[in-house]
């Protein structure tokens, strides 16, 4: 908050330019990449506009993996551009109508299978979220780009972390990731505003070739003047301040350390949840989220009128259920500028909200909670 509130400099002066190419840098650092960056003043919903029009061609073929309602969203989004959105899921509905495959990771065999059936090669892209924020599922980036390869389809691979990135272990030169999208007011703990895309030169081959209009958007211009620590256009140089910041504290402590101290918020948390006698809405341990837990509802019990009791009674702000999953679920986020106390603060909330709207819990999700903590120090962080 210091940070942001610097006064604002000239954004075409020396000391901006300083600047400019440290936050480059170190969010190369971040999405674990030597490939270029683009930071945009927007949001989320706009990064992944940029990444699409950067790419592609009006009525080009993409293929869409739907984990949750942000996943959904992007459909949304490629459609309204112009671009022939396919999307595909795991089959069925679970028991109170929610989708089966918003409690389930991206299902790398149906994309091979789907891009191995195109034997044209019409889809120009592969579009999935890393960390779905309406559902607690963080998916297998590193398998749906050995999917890809598999079959031997030369789609591009877009890869949605606006909520993953810099608190869930992501890799975009590792996996393989074309274009990796991410926003600035989730792991990078700033307010909303920055929206990310990281490049690979595949993604930059493409992108001469795209024939969507783009000003704004567009790549080769920003990368250009990023080269000297410039922006095209005006930066959200407060913003770029507390980026800087941020990621000074994530560098500092070291992405281990911070990966770690969030899968263990996430034990934590689902402890709780079991504890209870709940369900959490991830169906596969596997890939629970490091940065969010998914809380599902007994049938008959209104999510978000537990919500509301909590709020007003404890001052406690819980995430809503999105989409398809409204009503159903509430969801307990713990990342970023998180600590043991506020976490076990949260569930306390949570339970006697709970108890209050007269769900039978089957024991303490605070004191389960707490034995995890307990058992499992803080990792120690590097001075």
């Amino acid at each position: 908050m210091r940070a942001l509130s610097l006064p604002t400099i000239d954004h075409r002066g020396p000391e901006f330019a300083a600047l400019g190419r440290k936050v480059l840098g170190d969010m190369q650092r971040i999405f674990q990449t030597q490939n270029p960056i683009l930071i945009y003043p927007t949001s989320g919903t706009g990064a992944w506009e940029a990444a699409l029009v950067n790419i592609l061609s009006p009525g080009d073929h993409v293929l869409m993996y739907e984990t949750g309602h942000f996943a959904a969203l992007w459909s949304k989004l490629a459609t309204a551009l112009g671009l022939k959105a396919e999307v595909i899921a795991m089959p069925g509905l679970e028991a109170n109508g929610t989708p089966t495959s918003w409690r389930y990771g991206v299902q790398h065999d149906l994309i091979e299978a789907r891009l191995r059936a195109d034997t044209a090669h019409h889809i120009r892209a592969v579009c999935v979220v890393h960390n779905e924020t309406s559902t607690g599922v963080t998916s297998d980036i590193a398998a749906v780009r050995q999917a890809i390869d598999a079959a031997g389809h030369p789609a591009l691979l877009l890869v949605d972390t606006i909520s993953g990135l810099a608190a869930a272990d992501y890799r975009h030169d590792e996996w393989g990731v074309d274009v990796s999208i991410s926003g600035s007011q989730k792991g990078l703990m700033l307010p909303p505003g920055l929206g990310f895309n990281a490049v690979s030169p595949k993604a930059l081959a493409a992108s001469k070739h795209a024939t969507f209009p783009k000003a704004f958007w567009g790549w080769h211009e920003m990368i250009e003047m990023n080269r000297t620590g410039y922006w095209p256009t005006t930066p959200a140089t407060n913003l770029l301040y507390g980026l800087s910041e941020a990621c000074d504290m994530l560098l500092d402590d070291g992405l281990h350390a911070v990966f770690a101290r969030h899968k263990r918020w996430a034990t934590a948390t689902q402890a709780a949840v079991r504890a209870w006698g709940l369900e959490i809405q991830c169906a596969e341990p596997s890939v629970y989220s490091p940065i969010l837990t998914g809380v599902m509802m007994p049938e008959g019990v209104d999510a978000d009128a537990v919500r509301k009791l909590i709020y007003e009674r404890y001052d406690c702000s819980l995430g809503t259920g999105l989409g398809k999953v409204k009503g159903r679920m509430f969801r307990i986020g713990h990342l970023g500028d998180c600590n043991d106390l506020t976490l076990i603060a949260a569930i306390a909330g949570c339970e006697m909200g709970l108890k209050a709207v007269g769900v039978v819990l089957q024991s303490s999700g605070v004191q389960a909670a707490m034995d995890v903590v307990q058992r499992h120090p803080i990792p120690q962080i590097n001075q």
